[in-house]
């Protein structure tokens, strides 16, 4: 919103002037409604000593007739003239006073017109936004008692729409929009200048909203050239000023550009006529403070006269007058500082409540974040004897027949597991507590991990995966791992759910190798399923919002795309999505990895794939130490699967003295465990024994526990429920130092 649309919607005659008053005759009527028509006409010519005369003579008439519907409108004309001359004292002035007439006459119209220019006076004179909001909205309410359509609607409706916009609330500003929008667009009596105005508001609205930057440059585009066409100088340069903001955002520089030069030629132009009515102002003024000494010396003339002729009564009355004002001074000199203290008292007390609530807001933070650790490792301990043994039994030639069973088994868990990492992450996002990891992984690995855990979600959608990595990626790299399977995880779980009888891609691209050896990585998931809507594609990424379609029936909690946009605030980085209805969707974003040279990773993976064909690691002993009875079932089952020696433990104090008396080629050490928790037992370890690995096999965050678990002397981490290659691999790098280190 301009600030000549601020005058235009400031002066315009939203309505025809009607009879408030039964007694006042038509002749009169006709007399007030010519001189209010006068002060319109001299405030357009910049006449202001003239449009003031006119309205000063207006509002005396009217009070005479005891019209309080002109007196109304001659104190708001007035009010208009001083706001054009950015007096604020006497504009709010006026302005008060027509909005009292305006009451006592009973006219909601009027009513709802003066708290409309009483909210663009603040606008234009103090900027003072939520109490202009607070005005527009008052005036709205007035428009709308009578249920009809009117002019004054949409004004309210611009106005509105611009003070949310000012303070980037921008679904507030949404449906003020939208209504200005299709009111102006149903009537095509109404000056250009609104549908300017609103255009320029709603190419803000998708400048500021990101998501659709073509849409912004083509509404704010058409506003310039109708503005510039029509010589309205200030809509034309505020329409290329943020053309030129929402072509840079685009990537267009030389449209950025050519739109900043052009938004300087309208400045430059509209800054003459700046001046040429900064003049007329000028000359204005003079003439009121002329008419005023005038005025004034008339008025001294007068007093001079009556005090000759009744000099004794008047000096009575000035004594009076004049103890009456001390007295008065005094009086409100006692109220203020009666108020002022009961205010101070009251800023005390307040100042003590929201002290409390901080702290108890603080309280029930730090409350949530152990509730939430606590939940995380009470949940994946038994999930790990779920995941593992139905993994265990899926291996089991002798329950074929169960092998069905078996998976759906294993699907149910894992789709727990991933809920409950979900529900995390979002509580880590809200407390900003996630940082970004840097460990070795193998990105091709990494993502056939991802499509073997959806083989029984693809088979019940008879959908298939197709994935291509660029093979200028190397193929060991350094990041975080678990964030970036979390991210894949849920776009490619959102496409295998909205998916039939369909392909799903996961491509993945080299963008650029940067000189500190930074591969900017793109990952593209496409699918080929019902796709989505326009409208839904920015309210999607909210947490628990779903696309709906009557003839899918989908389950889900509406995390994952907001997951998805949260962790990737972390990388730096964030989603693109491009999609239509039946076309199916595409989720794309860029992301930094880093080559991983070390060697020791690729001499486990080796180890790896020959462990199950040469019983390699027959005279390796595994001490674990688990309170778990299943877990430790579990986790002994998987080593010696693989011709692992193992021994178990039940707590820290048990692993403690098993250490003391044998040598162990590597010890799992679970963390929280009576008796003697893991950390613990390890320094204990550490103090007679610093060779031994020993890995933390927990179900505890990572993030919350890494740096008391490695200053330890613990060697590295498995967080439990894990996937077996990832875990053996862990196992087998670590060995595989361990022996490098004492050859």
């Amino acid at each position: 919103m301009t600030k000549s649309q601020h005058y235009i919607l400031l002066l315009v005659v939203i309505i025809s002037p009607f009879i408030s008053n039964s007694q006042t005759s038509p002749q009169t009527l006709r007399t007030l409604d010519s001189l209010y028509e006068s002060t319109h006409r001299l405030s357009y010519n910049y006449d202001y000593a003239g449009a003031i005369a006119e309205s000063d003579g207006l509002i005396k008439l009217s009070i005479d007739q005891k019209n309080d519907h002109y007196t109304s409108l001659g104190y708001s004309r007035l009010g208009a003239i001083y706001l054009s001359m950015k007096d604020s004292i006497n504009c709010f002035d006026f302005y008060n006073r027509s909005l009292e007439f305006a009451k006592k006459a009973k006219n909601d119209t009027v009513i709802a017109d003066v708290y409309n220019d009483i909210g663009n006076a603040i606008m234009v004179l103090d900027g003072n936004v939520i109490e202009a909001q607070t005005n527009f909205k008052k005036s709205l309410s007035f428009n709308n008692r009578d249920g009809k359509p009117k002019l004054g609607i949409i004004i309210n409706n611009i106005n509105l729409a611009w003070t949310h916009l000012n303070l980037k609330e921008l679904n507030q500003a949404l449906p003020y929009l939208n209504y200005s929008r299709n009111a102006i667009e149903n009537d095509t009596t109404l000056h250009p200048l609104y549908s300017i105005g609103l255009d320029v508001l709603r190419g803000r609205y998708h400048l500021y909203r990101n998501t659709d930057l073509n849409r912004a440059i083509d509404i704010l585009k058409s506003a310039a050239e109708r503005a510039s066409s029509g010589n309205f100088l200030e809509e034309a340069y505020e329409a290329q000023k943020y053309l030129s903001i929402a072509y840079e955002k685009n990537g267009d520089l030389t449209e950025a550009i050519a739109s900043i030069k052009k938004e300087n030629e309208f400045r430059i132009e509209h800054e003459k006529l700046i001046r040429k009515q900064q003049l007329a102002e000028t000359s204005t003024k003079h003439k009121l403070q002329q008419f005023q000494q005038e005025a004034e010396l008339a008025k001294k003339e007068q007093i001079i006269s009556d005090t000759l002729v009744s000099k004794s009564k008047e000096v009575s009355i000035f004594f009076i007058v004049i103890s009456i004002i001390l007295l008065l001074g005094l009086l409100s000199v006692f109220l203020l500082y009666r108020s002022r203290r009961k205010l101070i008292n009251r800023l005390r007390e307040q100042n003590i409540e929201l002290t409390e609530a901080k702290e108890n807001a603080e309280r029930l933070s730090k409350l949530k974040t152990q509730f939430f650790s606590t939940v995380s490792h009470e949940l994946r301990t038994p999930l790990y004897g779920v995941i593992g043994l139905s993994s265990i039994l899926l291996d089991d030639v002798e329950l074929k027949s169960h092998k069905d069973d078996l998976k759906s088994l294993k699907f149910s868990a894992d789709y727990l597991l991933a809920l409950i990492n979900d529900v995390l992450t979002l509580n880590k996002a809200d407390a900003q507590g996630m940082k970004l990891e840097k460990t070795p992984f193998s990105l091709k690995k990494l993502v056939e991990s991802i499509v073997n855990s959806f083989s029984f979600s693809l088979q019940q959608n008879n959908n298939k995966i197709n994935v291509v990595i660029d093979e200028a990626i190397p193929r060991r790299l350094l990041g975080d791992s678990i964030k970036l399977s979390q991210i894949l995880m849920n776009l490619v779980g959102n496409a295998v759910k909205f998916n039939e009888n369909g392909t799903i891609e996961i491509i993945i691209k080299l963008v650029e190798l940067n000189r500190d050896g930074v591969y900017r990585t793109q990952f593209f998931i496409k699918d080929n399923g019902i796709g989505i809507p326009k409208e839904k594609q920015a309210s999607i990424f909210e947490e628990f919002s779903q696309v709906e379609n009557n003839n899918y029936n989908y389950q889900g909690t509406g995390l994952g795309l907001p997951i998805v946009k949260k962790l990737l605030d972390v990388f730096g980085s964030e989603i693109a999505l491009q999609s239509d209805v039946g076309r199916g969707a595409i989720f794309s974003f860029i992301i930094p990895l880093e080559e991983n040279t070390s060697t020791v990773d690729t001499e486990a993976e080796e180890l790896l794939a020959t462990s199950k064909q040469t019983p390699s690691f027959e005279n390796v002993h595994i001490l674990i130490v688990d309170d778990n009875k299943i877990n430790q079932k579990v986790t002994q089952k998987i080593l010696q699967s693989r011709s692992f020696k193992t021994s178990l433990a039940d707590d820290g104090q048990e692993a403690v003295t098993l250490a003391q008396k044998q040598d162990f080629g590597l010890i799992l050490m679970d963390i929280h465990m009576p008796v003697m928790g893991g950390v613990e037992a390890t320094k204990v370890i550490r103090s007679f024994d610093d060779k031994t690995p020993i890995i933390a096999l927990t179900a505890v965050e990572i993030e919350e526990a890494r740096k008391a678990i490695l200053d330890a002397g613990m060697n590295d981490i498995i967080l439990k429920p894990y996937d077996v290659a990832q875990f053996l691999t862990v196992i087998l790098r670590n060995l595989t130092v361990a022996f490098n280190r004492n050859q």
